[in-house]
């Protein structure tokens, strides 16, 4: 295998781990969500070291970022999702990001958020959470909380959240190899993640049970049918109209699809 050309990074000692995928298929996608000005897209260039395609999403305007990378053996595809306070769709990228969520079953899904902000940036990562449990979080711009004077105690949040944790700064590298690992780590079944949701109320679970029927009857196979019950006892009519009319089907068959457009930056995937 390649060194990944970044010894700052990783020390030079570091050779299973490539970036760009070429034409190989992936063993495993990855979704990276985050709120806007996280520093998602820099982990992501990072990790892909700008072997990407970028094209459009299906029907939409918004501009979709593929890439990926190779660690171990396994080869890895990347999706960067857009940056999104929330997968609430009160936006056409809010919508993107829910959608390829829900429907694109990603393998593993790290939610980028801001050192400094992380109270804030947790709201995206618990709405995440109901919906993946394989689940990082991915505190960056630990060099600009450290100016700042703040600290994140990452293995204490790890405890309290059920997840894995990893402090990175995307400017210097750090923890970027590190979270190259858990990945592959959490992708392979050799860490599980086990998100630390509320306990629902009972008359409410009871609710939602007979709902998930009703809805696979209506939609055989729909992934994420307890989301999507969720958002029908909210009275979303945006979902309900889509799962009568077999738009919700319709997405979980193409949003898995790598994106099939011209390369706007280097290499292939």
């Amino acid at each position: 295998m390649e060194r990944c050309g970044d010894c700052q990074a990783c020390g030079g000692s570091e050779t299973v781990f490539r970036r760009g995928l070429k034409e190989r298929e992936p063993d495993y996608v990855v979704a990276l969500a985050g709120n806007p000005n996280t520093g998602k897209s820099s982990i992501f260039n990072w990790l892909t070291g700008l072997h990407q395609h970028v094209g459009n999403w299906p029907g939409k305007t918004v501009s979709r970022a593929e890439g990926g990378f190779v660690y171990q053996g396994r080869a890895y595809r990347l999706v960067d999702l857009p940056g999104t306070y929330s997968l609430l769709s009160a936006s056409e990228d809010e919508e993107v990001a829910r959608n390829y969520l829900l429907f694109g079953r990603p393998d593993v899904a790290v939610v980028v958020a801001d050192a400094t902000a992380l109270e804030r940036n947790l709201n995206l990562f618990f709405q995440v959470i109901e919906i993946l449990p394989d689940v990082i979080l991915a505190v960056n711009l630990m060099d600009e909380a450290r100016r700042k004077g703040l600290q994140v105690d990452t293995r204490k949040l790890a405890q309290r959240l059920g997840v894995p944790v990893v402090a990175t700064s995307a400017r210097t590298g750090e923890g970027l190899m590190e979270l190259v690992d858990t990945i592959d780590r959490v992708a392979t079944g050799v860490l599980r993640p086990q998100p630390k949701r509320p306990d629902p109320d009972p008359e409410l679970e009871s609710a939602v049970n007979r709902l998930v029927e009703k809805i696979l009857q209506l939609a055989p196979g729909l992934p994420n049918a307890r989301w999507v019950a969720y958002r029908l006892l909210e009275g979303d009519l945006r979902i309900q109209r889509a799962l009568l009319e077999g738009e919700l089907l319709e997405l979980a068959r193409r949003e898995r699809k790598p994106v099939r457009g011209v390369s706007v930056l280097s290499g292939k995937i």
